[in-house]
């Protein structure tokens, strides 16, 4: 299996690995040893021809009329996502969000090790919660530093997150996902992906009005 510069895979490609890798993990659970790409494709609702689209720009991983070989697929993919190694997050805002996220089972699955927890309630402050502590925000710097802690999930309330963010970035964080309807700014090297709820929701009521209209 070869592989090519990941600067050449486009972004749409890089967004769409991740479900595969979850389609796959299934597939080998199921004790499939191999999987062609209309398979795959069911299963990730895309369609075969833009799997094997979004597989030319990874290398040559698989064989015409044979497929893909599950667990060798899993291991590229992995591999290319930086998932192989485990990365160490942390958790600022432990309310309703912050705690659901807390106990997600799919993050050791997925590589990511949550390590510390940050909030200001002193209610929260210096409990332990499933073995992870919670420290007030403004030790962040200095615990994201002491604990090498790759990310970051921000899980604050809009008029907090900047403040939060400017916390863990000071301590070295090397990316952020935002879970706050808010725009962050932080230095170019430290990656920021938006997930914003309501807007997911409102394009989703977009969509339902479409198909009502079109009716």
């Amino acid at each position: 299996m070869t592989g090519r510069n990941t600067a050449d895979i486009p972004a749409s490609t890089i967004e769409r690995l991740p479900q595969y890798l979850r389609c796959l993990l299934e597939l080998q659970s199921m004790g499939v040893p191999l999987v062609k790409s209309d398979r795959l494709a069911g299963l990730c609702g895309s369609n075969a021809a833009q799997v094997r689209k979004d597989f030319s720009y990874l290398g040559e991983l698989g064989t015409r009329g044979i497929g893909y070989e599950v667990s060798a697929l899993i291991e590229h993919i992995s591999e290319l996502l930086g998932v192989k190694e485990r990365r160490r997050v942390a958790i600022v805002g432990y309310g309703k969000l912050g705690s659901a996220l807390h106990g997600y089972a799919g993050f050791p699955e997925r590589g990511f090790e949550v390590v510390a927890l940050f909030d200001v309630d002193p209610a929260k402050v210096g409990c332990t919660f499933d073995g992870i502590r919670v420290f007030h925000v403004d030790e962040a710097p200095r615990v994201v530093n002491e604990l090498g802690i790759d990310i970051a999930i921000i899980a604050t309330p809009a008029r907090v997150a900047q403040l939060a963010a400017d916390a863990v970035v000071e301590g070295g964080v090397k990316a952020i996902l935002n879970l706050a309807p808010t725009r962050l700014v932080v230095p170019e090297e430290v990656d920021v992906r938006q997930v914003c709820l309501s807007t997911d929701l409102q394009i989703l009521s977009f969509r339902i009005a479409q198909q009502e209209g079109s009716r």
